[in-house]
């Protein structure tokens, strides 16, 4: 038995109602807060310095083989508050459809741009209006593949902190600087810096493989239904497309910046600018 400072029972219980409220918008921003569900992502969390408020806990649903009972120390050792609960009160909580036993609501995660520090020959990101949390998520999640040191959110239609977002990255969100800004604060920050700021885009005849990207780049995505705002377009100093074989014009956004991260990454290999980890051990 794992040690808590209470046991929730009932779906009632007004804690398990204020983390319900936390799904919503308003909720979060207003109280400052976001939840992080799922081993994973927790871990990832914890892992990158994030200090959670309370994390709830329910036995019955942790995956086998795992090391939850690692984790609850942790965070134990952190300050956090302990809440055990029962399968019907963990389930009112989670927003899995296969919950894994635990939930932690933590501090959102704020930082500007004057706070990133980015090394030479630094890939950034800059995501604009972004519309669905899971390609926000996914987004993050490769950037993080790619060694990407910074993701500049602007313009945004989704929230941040949207639990999705969490889920989708796989934690990352944790992992990966990120930071909101409007596209005018954004091109100044990366003026400033001396970027190459590549747009994508299909109208253009330059594939994305004909240029270079191993110096500070800033490779800026938008939706694909409508693409990147004349902003971005207009400040870019190259334009590139990803080549189209078949019947589709457009790519997902998190798949096509993906493909851009890695031929970034690519060249930065051949570059001799960053080296392959060795592959993980059985």
């Amino acid at each position: 038995m794992i040690p808590a400072i209470l046991t929730i029972t009932s779906p009632a219980n007004p804690k398990i109602k204020t983390v319900v409220k936390l799904r919503q918008r308003t909720h979060r921003d207003e109280l400052g807060l976001m939840l992080i569900e799922g081993y994973r992502e927790l871990k990832r969390a914890l892992d990158n310095g994030y200090r959670p408020h309370q994390l709830f806990f329910c036995e019955e649903l942790f995956l086998k083989g795992t090391g939850e009972p690692v984790l609850i120390e942790r965070c134990r050792t952190l300050g956090t508050e302990i809440i055990a609960c029962t399968a019907i009160a963990f389930e009112k909580m989670a927003y899995r459809e296969r919950p894994e036993g635990l939930l932690a609501v933590g501090p959102q995660l704020r930082r500007t741009l004057t706070e990133l520090q980015l090394r030479p020959h630094a890939l950034v990101i800059v995501a604009e209006a972004i519309e669905k949390p899971g390609n926000l998520g996914t987004i993050l999640r490769s950037a993080d593949a790619a060694g990407v040191q910074a993701v500049i959110v602007c313009d945004r239609c989704t929230d941040l902190h949207n639990p999705n977002v969490v889920r989708a990255s796989t934690g990352m969100l944790f992992a990966v600087p990120v930071v909101e800004a409007d596209s005018t604060a954004t091109l100044a920050f990366l003026r400033d810096r001396k970027f190459a700021i590549l747009a994508a885009t299909p109208h253009t005849d330059k594939l994305h493989t004909d240029v270079p990207l191993t110096g500070n780049v800033a490779l800026v995505v938008g939706t694909e239904q409508y693409g990147l705002s004349d902003t971005w377009l207009q400040a870019a100093d190259l334009r590139v497309r990803i080549p189209m074989l078949g019947q589709a014009d457009s790519l997902n956004v998190a798949a096509a910046t993906t493909i851009l991260l890695f031929e970034a990454v690519r060249q930065r290999i051949a570059a001799g600018l960053v080296r392959v980890p060795a592959p993980p051990a059985d």
